[in-house]
């Protein structure tokens, strides 16, 4: 029961921090048009790569340290960009993130259908936090893309 809780109070607090982020992409003159893209493409990955590793069965548990170390780095060149103000850096981090997330996605989905994960509500967090990384760094990349200054 708390572990519910736990998640109704984690997903409620990221959707209320994505609010924010989705009206300064929707300000943007083709703000509309870079969210939809985002969403549609967080979702196309989402649904190849789970389909993927459902009909292929591969295991990707092999991943795990990977992706643990990838995503620490990734996390502490995000704050490095923060403090550095540095454009690029930020770029190569969503990029980053884009990738591992994506890799994220193989690995849980697998843990989900070999068995390697037995607690549905941190198989949900894990999936959730992926998807959501994964479409806010789409959104950062696609609204650099966009941006004719």
């Amino acid at each position: 029961a708390m572990g519910l809780a736990f998640v109704f109070a984690l997903t409620g607090f990221m959707g209320y921090t994505l609010g924010p982020i989705l009206n300064s992409y929707l300000a943007l003159p083709n703000g509309g048009q870079i969210v939809m893209n985002a969403m549609g493409g967080t979702g196309a990955i989402f649904l190849a790569l789970s389909g993927y590793a459902l009909t292929t069965r591969k295991d990707f548990s092999f991943m795990g340290g990977f992706l643990m170390v990838g995503i620490l780095v990734a996390f502490l060149a995000a704050i490095g960009a923060v403090f550095m103000e540095m454009p690029a850096l930020s770029l190569a981090v969503s990029s980053m993130f884009i990738l591992l997330m994506a890799g994220l996605i193989l690995y849980e989905t697998s843990n989900i259908i070999h068995g390697g994960e037995t607690n549905y509500i941190m198989a949900t967090v894990t999936l959730f936090v992926a998807i959501f990384n994964l479409f806010t760094s789409l959104l950062h990349l696609l609204g650099a893309m966009s941006n004719n200054d």
